[in-house]
């Protein structure tokens, strides 16, 4: 029923949105919906659903659910439930559910300049790097101990990492040191490559040590939880606007409807019966 509830919802807005020229594809009584409405509705549905809609099977079968939505809330205002005070209270509040949810989507959809001044003034948060490391872990890591190897103490693991810095700077290839030696079975089989990631998504030790790298440049040792790491940097980069503008949504949006709700709300006339609900 939760489904067939959207479906009406959808369906209602579209029969007011429906243009003049517009073939009926469905009636049911004296309630008629058009080909526009009928798409209107499954736009409003989740992908998955828009995509089974593509078909005719399934826009037959969500035509099956709208009847059956539409013959329950035809008999339903025939026996008038829609006069029922506590059903009458839970369409009141629905509908206000409905516009709230859109005026808050509205709201939190900020314009182009408001995107654009923040991505100007967090540029620097919007790099990333491509890098691979080399991982030495040590006594008390959170990574596995590898099958037959040793389990190092600090300062053996250390040495280690010193070792391995010592063998690449004199020739041996960065990727195929990893391969042999990375305690991180993940990325060793890959050479090491973490691929490319952005702030936040490293331990804070390994970011601020990535970040400052130059390409090409290996790291000295690198500690942290899980051991010593050894960093090259293969590429250094920043998001274009367009990469970076789902994020920056994100971050906006929510914040600038919560502002502007909490702005109207200090601009109604609210008054609380304190009697009533207590303070």
């Amino acid at each position: 029923m939760k489904k067939l509830a959207f479906l009406f919802v959808a369906a209602a807005s579209a029969r007011a949105q429906a243009p003049a020229a517009d073939p009926v594809v469905l009636t049911v009584g004296d309630q008629k919906i058009t080909q526009s409405e009928f798409e209107r509705i499954v736009s409003t549905l989740p992908e998955q659903a828009q995509a089974q809609a593509k078909s005719a099977d399934g826009r037959r079968q969500l035509a099956d659910q709208l009847v059956e939505l539409m013959v329950l809330a035809q008999q339903a205002r025939a026996e008038k439930l829609d006069q029922v005070p506590d059903v009458k209270t839970r369409l009141e509040i629905g509908s206000d559910q409905i516009l709230a949810s859109a005026v808050y989507h509205a709201l939190a959809t900020p314009g182009e300049a408001a995107l654009r001044a923040y991505y100007d003034a967090h540029k620097s948060e919007m790099e990333q790097v491509h890098a691979r490391h080399i991982l030495i872990r040590f006594q008390g890591s959170p990574v596995p101990l590898r099958t037959g190897e040793k389990d190092l103490t600090e300062a053996e693991a250390l040495q280690k990492c010193k070792d391995l810095r010592a063998k690449i700077a004199a020739g041996a290839k960065f990727a195929e040191v990893a391969q042999a030696e990375s305690d991180d079975a993940g990325s060793g089989q890959n050479g090491g490559d973490l691929d490319t990631f952005g702030h936040g998504a490293m331990v804070p030790e390994f970011e601020k040590a990535a970040f400052a790298l130059k390409v090409g440049e290996v790291s000295e040792p690198v500690r942290s939880q899980f051991g010593y790491h050894l960093i090259l940097v293969e590429s250094h980069t920043t998001k274009s606007y367009e990469e970076a503008l789902p994020d920056i949504q994100k971050a906006l949006g929510p914040a600038a409807a919560d502002k502007a709700v909490n702005e109207m709300k200090a601009k109604a006339s609210v008054k609380y019966d304190d009697s009533y609900f207590g303070r």
